[in-house]
């Protein structure tokens, strides 16, 4: 092809790559979104949420029909888990000395153990001049033992001859020299025994073979899991005088406690309460864990006890319930609530006798977008 005809038929091939092509119908692949899915959940404009028979099965959505009533009005209290001093026991080293393991060898942390158990030794610790010393105390007391026993050997045969009361003075004295070599002797090797005061299982241990302990020092704990008891710090006295009956929260389950009494010495610029549970529950805690107690007081107030997993936060920060006003509809009700027992408050404003409140399932049901 000459240079004169290449040259128009080069443009129009470009001038034909300039227009856009368009695809036929039903073969267009633009970005257009997807179509939405009118069934699905989804948030509603007016914040209310549409949940689908099907997806609240599948969530396990469930609801509580609430009735108002009068509720214990609730104190909430700092405390911790003790250990009863009839059922447990602390094991502490009576002199400075070295570790040595029980018969059985030490002990480990959960093992049941009976009281009078032996749980380890300590072989009291001293130095080379008190040693010395000791030994030197008890060869000589040994020798004045050898020779009183002669002695009462001689007056024994002149028993005839020698007065009665020469004779008992000589074996007072050999029974005296007898008991301070047994008292010397077991000085310096001695061992004090680690016993197991109560029965229970071992909540702690310290012991290692080989290990030096001061006199005093903790070596086990035991304690029975089944009298465990409860402490809390209440800042008002009228606290004390006021408790009509307390609980605390395991895991989503109410645990009753006792109120045993309280002390009238400030600790920490507060007062402790003592409580008992007998319940098996209370197994679960341990020794020193820090949980929070629910002190109902005597005098009552008006409102609604809905389970503490209904309470969530709306992007105001809110505390809010998720109320079921159709069977696929939720509606979100900004409520103010009081501590009750730990696994359920006390709405008091915001719910309306007869409402069905979500009780399972609202952290899915609140993230719905």
């Amino acid at each position: 092809m000459s240079p004169r005809k290449l040259i128009p038929a080069l443009s129009i091939v470009f001038a034909m790559a300039a227009v856009p092509a368009w695809a036929g119908d039903g073969h267009d692949h633009g970005d257009a979104p997807p179509a939405a899915n009118s069934n699905g959940p989804k948030r509603l404009p007016d914040g209310s949420v549409f949940l689908p028979k099907p997806a609240q099965r599948q969530i396990g959505v469930r609801t509580l029909l609430v009735e108002a009533g009068e509720l214990p009005r609730t104190i909430e209290l700092a405390g911790k888990v003790v250990m009863d001093p009839n059922a447990g026991g602390k094991i502490q080293a009576m002199v400075a000395g070295r570790l040595e393991s029980g018969p059985q060898g030490f002990p480990n942390i959960g093992q049941s153990v009976r009281k009078g158990d032996v749980l380890a030794y300590v072989v009291p610790s001293s130095s080379q001049i008190e040693r010395a010393n000791q030994s030197a105390q008890l060869a000589e007391l040994r020798a004045a033992r050898s020779l009183a026993e002669k002695r009462v050997f001689r007056l024994r045969e002149l028993a005839d001859t020698i007065p009665k009361k020469d004779i008992e003075a000589a074996e007072s004295e050999l029974a005296s020299l007898t008991e301070r070599v047994t008292a010397v002797g077991g000085g310096l090797s001695n061992r004090d025994t680690l016993i197991a005061p109560v029965s229970g299982l071992l909540a702690s241990s310290n012991a290692v073979a080989g290990q030096v302990v001061d006199a005093r020092e903790l070596v086990f704990e035991v304690v029975d899991p089944k009298r465990l008891r409860v402490e809390a710090l209440a800042y008002d006295p009228e606290v004390a005088a006021d408790v009509a009956s307390a609980s605390i929260a395991v895991g989503q389950e109410r645990v009753s406690l006792i109120f045993l009494g309280g002390g009238r010495s400030m600790r920490e610029q507060a007062l402790p309460l003592m409580f008992r549970g007998e319940d098996d529950r209370l197994g679960r805690l341990a020794v020193g864990q820090p949980l929070k107690v629910f002190v109902q007081s005597r005098s009552k107030l008006q409102g609604y006890s809905v389970p503490a997993a209904s309470l969530m936060k709306n992007p105001s920060n809110q505390t809010i319930v998720w109320v079921k006003t159709a069977p696929e509809r939720f509606e979100p009700r900004t409520v103010t609530v009081e501590p009750l027992d730990g696994a359920n408050v006390a709405v008091t404003s915001g719910l309306k006798a007869g409402e069905r409140v979500v009780t399972r399932a609202a952290t899915l049901v609140n993230q719905v977008r």
